[in-house]
């Protein structure tokens, strides 16, 4: 299969292909004489691997240890779910993370008036300002 075949298969770009290749991330596909790149079911599996964990927010890094994992014919299934268990975490964090920045900045909102006035409680409090410094210096 060329490239163009793969890309429509699994939903990369060409490029990404190329880039997850040069990466190391898969098998190096067989070039043919003039020197297209062909690919097989094996290159297929690992890109379609790659796009469907880069989906659910694995890292290049966690990408390279599933398919080390997917090339180990002796792996066990709970390898892959702590792995799998581990990133649910790491997503939990983030939202939670998200959440507060959320709450801080709608704290923020609130406290503004968003008029005309140039007195703005958002900037003051991005720069470290408050009401009462204001006038002293």
């Amino acid at each position: 299969m060329n490239i163009s075949q793969v890309a429509e298969k699994t939903g990369l770009s060409s490029k990404a292909i190329r880039f997850y290749e040069e990466k190391g991330l898969i098998t190096a596909p067989n070039r043919s004489l003039n020197g297209y790149r062909t690919y097989n079911s094996r290159n297929i599996e690992e890109l379609t691997l790659l796009r469907q964990a880069r989906l659910v927010g694995f890292t290049l890094e966690e990408c390279k240890e599933l398919l080390a994992l997917f090339h180990n014919a002796d792996r066990r299934s709970a390898d892959v779910k702590a792995r799998t268990l581990e990133k649910v975490a790491d997503i939990d964090n983030h939202i939670a993370e998200l959440t507060q920045m959320r709450e801080r900045l709608m704290e923020l909102v609130e406290l503004c008036p968003g008029d005309n006035g140039a007195d703005c409680p958002i900037i003051d409090s991005f720069t470290g300002c408050c009401k009462q410094d204001k006038g002293a210096n």
